[in-house]
């Protein structure tokens, strides 16, 4: 709950006033059945029609009084929890976007995903109700049994035996319902996780006819997220029945004994309409007390969630010029602009404490069709498991001058990428060191790292926005940097054709245009702020070959400055680079010209024969 005041302090005002004018609302309901009873037992007798009356307008005015003030609070409520979660979700964003590649691979996509939706939700929910409920409930309940102690002690008993025993019950599940609220908040990243899936690959499952399947695998996780809903939802709704069984045992002995009382002449017949009045009252702070504990389980299970990603240590901050690495000067020139000196790279493999094993999840397909218990997957349960290293990257060792092209080539899966990441530092290198421009790339701050390069990553995203915005990307550039860019890129032609031409607007995934375009597009992204590093991670496998040999040609005039490294699966598209690189399981098997390939790297041979139709000698 500190996580949760942390963020709603910054409206504490207006917390303080919506509780205090929910508490003299709360105040005025609980003085009606005391007027009313005041009316029956001491007005109406007097037969005073005009004090009658009057009463009786008080009572409206009160109740009117009463209902505004409520309104004036939930109002106040609403806007604090509006602001409150839009903090939050600002500094979850704002995280996760600054989260390191390890840090997201823990928690997840999916898991990330539902902590701003799902797990925000009942965050705001909490807040909200906090300041209403959370005022109201206790007021009705403790202000009600002392007001019917004042009216008649010995019926007032009745409610003191009971309220104790109500309010242990409720706390008691509520903090039952925390580690259930957990579980299921687990359970919806599995659902966001799959649906994320076949929303993104939606083409393929049509298209192999795998709708049944993955129907299966949704209803499995949902059969499963029910499930465990439904156990807490269970666990939860218990004080409910429970109170209303005690309650409704106390209106009856207060009746009995009321009316017995009546008879003798202890006490007068308002008395007892008051006491039900109060009884009702007294039911609904108990159940609104329950209510808010309740959402206090899901939002306190939430805030843990949302916590631990908002205030996850930052990594891969830049280290101190003292402690960073220096290149070799036996080994390595002044004039090495990028330098891999001997480095290796482990991702971690396994589960964080935040997610379970997709293949042990309750239900699950197994790879003979059938389904396993809902029992046996609950044992995958994978919290607290360890990673383990999984090493992708073997003594790598290159360097390039400024303004050097640099192809890589190699298997799926062979660790092409990887190299990139670790230069751009989305990740840092298990041994060796990685080097820019003479500096451990470890002493860059983040951002000025990252501006030195213009990129393509495999399967980039084109954002639902306008061609011009998708190649400028929040960037200070003017229309005609994008033209020139779009040009170098090839994708000017294919632009300036549509009516509305750069305005013409991309809509999710770019799944209005076709692979080429797309690819198109996100290079005059990468070319448009005339980067110093130019990365295109197999960013022209749509495109032709004459519109790839016409992109380089562009590449190499306009961009002779930017140091280019091009990861290609087509030999085509590095051969005419300075140097290629070729990998195999993480290991470089070759490094050189594509003349010195030919000669001494079989792979690559095999590659070129394979790919150009021409045989080799050698």
């Amino acid at each position: 709950m500190k996580f949760i005041f942390s963020y709603v302090k910054k409206d504490i005002w207006l917390v303080i006033f919506a509780m205090t004018i929910k508490l003299i609302g709360s105040l005025g309901e609980l003085l009606l059945p005391y007027v009313l009873q005041h009316l029956i037992d001491e007005v109406v007798p007097t037969k005073d029609i005009s004090n009658a009356v009057l009463w009786g307008l008080a009572m409206i005015v009160l109740a009117i009084l009463v209902r505004q003030l409520n309104v004036k609070a939930n109002r106040s409520a609403v806007k604090v929890a509006r602001e409150s979660i839009y903090r939050i979700r600002r500094d979850l964003f704002w995280k996760s976007l600054r989260l390191s590649g390890n840090q997201v691979d823990e928690f997840g996509l999916p898991s990330l995903t539902s902590r701003m939706t799902s797990d925000t939700y009942n965050v705001q929910n909490f807040i909200q109700s906090v300041q209403a409920m959370g005022v109201r409930a206790p007021i009705m309940l403790f202000g009600g049994i002392l007001i019917t102690m004042i009216m008649d002690p010995g019926l007032a008993s009745i409610l003191c035996i009971m309220a104790p025993i109500l309010i242990v019950i409720v706390v008691f599940v509520s903090f039952k319902g925390i580690p259930l609220y957990e579980r299921v908040q687990r359970r919806v990243d599995d659902i966001v996780r799959i649906m994320r899936e076949n929303i993104t690959g939606i083409r393929v499952v049509k298209s192999l006819s795998k709708e049944p399947y993955e129907m299966r695998r949704f209803e499995s996780a949902n059969r499963q997220m029910t499930s465990d809903d439904m156990k807490a939802g269970i666990v939860m709704a218990l004080p409910g029945p429970i109170m209303t069984l005690f309650l409704n045992v106390g209106l009856t002995l207060v009746v009995i004994l009321g009316a017995q009382r009546v008879n003798a002449g202890q006490i007068e017949p308002g008395v007892i309409l008051a006491f039900l009045t109060y009884f009702n009252m007294i039911l609904m702070g108990v159940m609104g007390l329950n209510r808010v504990f309740m959402m206090m389980s899901k939002a306190n299970a939430s805030a843990k969630r949302i916590e631990a990603v908002v205030c996850a240590e930052e990594e891969l901050t830049p280290i101190a010029e003292s402690e960073a690495a220096v290149p070799d000067p036996t080994r390595y020139s002044t004039e090495d602009y990028i330098i891999f000196d001997h480095v290796d790279f482990s991702y971690e493999a396994g589960i964080g404490e935040h997610e379970e094993r997709p293949d042990m999840a309750a239900g699950s397909e197994a790879k003979d069709g059938t389904v396993k218990s809902e029992k046996a997957a609950a044992s995958g349960t994978a919290q607290n498991i360890g990673f383990e290293r999984e090493k992708c990257l073997y003594d790598i060792h290159f360097s390039m001058k400024k303004g050097e092209s640099l192809g890589i080539i190699g298997a799926t899966g062979a660790g092409k990428t990887t190299i990139i990441n670790l230069l751009m530092r989305f990740y840092d290198a298990s041994s060796g060191h990685v080097f820019i421009d003479g500096k451990d790339v470890r002493t860059f701050d983040r951002d000025t790292l990252h501006r030195m390069f213009g990129v393509v990553f495999q399967n980039d995203v084109i954002f639902a926005d306008s061609l011009q915005e998708n190649i400028a990307f929040g960037r200070e550039v003017s229309l005609e940097d994008i033209r020139m860019a779009a040009e170098d890129a090839m994708a000017r032609e294919f632009i300036e054709a549509y009516e509305d031409t750069y305005d013409h607007r991309a809509v999710i995934h770019g799944a209005n245009l076709s692979g080429g375009q797309r690819q198109r597009t996100l290079i005059a992204r990468a070319l448009v702020a005339d980067p110093e590093i130019l990365i295109l991670d197999d960013s022209s496998s749509a495109l032709d070959y004459k519109t790839d040999a016409s992109l380089r040609k562009a590449i190499r005039e306009h961009h002779a400055d930017a140091t280019t490294i091009i990861i290609a699966q087509r030999i085509s598209s590095i051969l005419s680079l300075d140097r290629i690189m070729v990998l195999d399981e993480g290991r470089m098997i070759g490094y050189g010209t594509h003349a010195e390939l030919l000669e001494n790297c079989p792979m690559y041979r095999d590659i070129y024969k394979t790919q150009m139709g021409e045989y080799v000698n050698g």
